[in-house]
């Protein structure tokens, strides 16, 4: 027999969607001081974003997990055609035409992993540590991170390699196999990082390497690599307390200097520093904090393994892509080219983190309820089609 899926409109998270919205629209109005030309198409982002994160919010995640091998080789399928296909700006091929359409399928591959891998371990979750297992899952995720390394991507790689640690940690894999792995990793690094640095390497492209380099010696490369977080950090020092105000016309500003270029995107966060201040730059890193630690408590909250990686991988998303970009704002990691979350310039990436938190936000009405909670008025979506069983 079929069961009703029944939500109450008690569980929906409105903490999180006034979050969300909070942070888009001082990205939106961050945009439009830095490339005022842009800022419509953002907007229109933003209202896609949210109508599509509420639509994924009403139907039931369980349900539309049992397609997670379509959103895997959907996702090796557009990443593919990137490669073979895909534009190339600024020596980089990211991004992908059709139907007149132009995203960027990377950002699009971190969600879709999040939705496969949670799957895969709810319907093996007794097996979770078993070699063949742990083998498959791995295996899995090479094929993707090998397509997006090769755009070249390496930062949006390292950020699916997180993700994909944290799906494992939280899926239930043994902390003894997690240390001993970690115990390998680091020194590995650090032997990768020596030879990285060497003239002649080949493990990275040579901008890759230039960025590092700019990165550990950033006066000798002030003229060149490191020129354009020498700015930012500028920017962001020069804003103060209070900042200079959006779209000011004051001369010595870095922005209307063009000493950051396409500061829409990657350096929005000197944008806001410059722009906003010492102030507007606390509020979106709380802002960005806050989401994280909501997506965590819908994750702890969640009734099923699932539900409780969607949140915790989407939290950690936001909260680790966050830290990463403002890092490297503020000088404090290599340039990696990785937008800040719902506060850069760029559709794709906007759209897809709506999407995730529409996954996010079903979770949540699905929480774990405790006995003594009374019964309430139930929000009238019902999805005949769907079982409360996951398969």
């Amino acid at each position: 027999m079929k069961n009703k899926i029944k939500y109450n409109l008690k569980n929906y998270d409105f903490l999180l969607v006034i979050l969300l919205f909070s942070i888009s629209v001082i990205g939106l109005m961050a945009i439009g001081s830095a490339k005022a030309s842009v800022q419509s198409r953002q907007l229109e982002g933003l209202i896609a974003g949210l109508f599509i994160m509420v639509f994924i919010s009403l139907f039931d995640y369980k349900w539309l997990l049992k397609f997670y091998w379509l959103y895997y080789f959907a996702n090796l399928a557009l990443l593919v055609l990137v490669w073979k296909m895909g534009d190339t700006t600024n020596n980089a091929q990211r991004w992908l035409t059709i139907f007149g359409i132009r995203f960027q399928p990377s950002e699009s591959a971190k969600i879709l992993l999040i939705l496969f891998f949670a799957a895969f371990i709810m319907k093996h979750k007794e097996e979770i540590n078993s070699i063949k297992n742990i083998l498959s899952m791995i295996l899995l995720v090479i094929p993707p991170l090998f397509l997006i390394y090769k755009q070249p991507d390496l930062s949006t790689t390292i950020m699916v390699c997180v993700i994909f640690c944290m799906i494992l940690y939280i899926g239930g894999l043994s902390s003894k196999l997690i240390i001993g792995v970690i115990a390998v990793v680091i020194p590995i690094a650090i032997i990768a990082l020596f030879f990285i640095l060497q003239p002649d390497q080949n493990l990275i492209e040579p901008y890759q390497q230039q960025r590092i380099l700019a990165w550990l010696q950033p006066d000798k490369y002030s003229l060149t690599t490191a020129y354009q977080t020498n700015n930012s950090i500028t920017a962001i020092g020069s804003g103060q307390l209070w900042g200079k105000g959006l779209n000011n016309n004051e001369v010595g500003s870095v922005k209307n200097g063009n000493y950051i270029s396409e500061p829409q995107t990657d350096f929005i966060f000197a944008i806001i520093g410059e722009e906003m201040g010492f102030i507007g730059g606390c509020t979106v890193i709380i802002l960005e904090m806050l989401i994280a630690l909501e997506c965590f408590r819908m994750g702890r909250k969640a009734s099923d393994i699932a539900g409780t990686i969607i949140c915790f991988s989407m939290g950690t998303l936001v909260a680790f892509q966050s830290a990463l970009n403002i890092s490297v704002t503020t000088g404090l990691l290599p340039n990696t080219g990785i937008p800040l979350p719902f506060v850069s310039y760029g559709l794709t990436s906007l759209i897809s983190l709506y999407f995730g938190m529409g996954f996010v936000l079903n979770v949540g009405l699905q929480r774990k309820e405790s006995k003594s909670v009374a019964k309430t008025d139930d929000l009238a979506y019902l999805f005949d089609g769907a079982d409360n069983d996951f398969f």
